[in-house]
């Protein structure tokens, strides 16, 4: 009955998987809210989590280790979230990950004039808000979430088996 359940909740995170990152092209493509830096690699999880769980289905095996990697993602992205969530609330600085174009000493002319007609959105911006609450909040608190339920899956393992 376990293995049934674990089954059914990775089927939940793989379909919440797809409806995040669908959510986040779709008020970027659709609506026209340009992402930041750190909204853009906070998708990345979300995309190997599909990759994991779809290898997890069709090949059926090291699904331990599997599971273990998608603890590390999702408490890795819980961080990174959180930390994004700093940035917008004042709590931390802008890193180089949010400020590329401090990066630039050494900027050729060329370079320059196509750094400004990119535009570049602040991680410290929040374009976006659902219940009044930024993405990076969201995805704080369902990071935190789905990485308490995919170590439990994990720990729990060998009595599901």
């Amino acid at each position: 009955m376990s293995q049934i359940k674990n089954k059914t909740l990775l089927i939940l995170i793989l379909s919440f998987s797809i409806f995040a990152l669908f959510t986040a092209y779709f008020i970027q493509y659709v609506l026209g809210h340009m992402p930041c830096n750190l909204c853009l690699i906070e998708r990345i999880p979300y995309i190997l989590t599909i990759i994991i769980i779809v290898t997890i289905f069709i090949f059926k095996k090291y699904e331990k280790i599997y599971l273990a990697l998608l603890s590390i993602i999702f408490i890795s992205t819980t961080l990174l979230s959180f930390y994004h969530f700093g940035i917008e609330q004042g709590f931390f600085k802008e890193s180089l990950v949010c400020d590329l174009t401090s990066l630039g000493n050494n900027l050729t002319a060329k370079d320059i004039l196509n750094e400004l007609k990119e535009q570049t959105i602040s991680c410290k911006d929040v374009t976006f808000k659902i219940l009044g609450l930024s993405l990076a909040t969201i995805n704080t608190i369902i990071s935190l979430i789905l990485s308490i339920i995919v170590t439990k899956i994990f720990y729990n393992y060998e009595k599901n088996k």
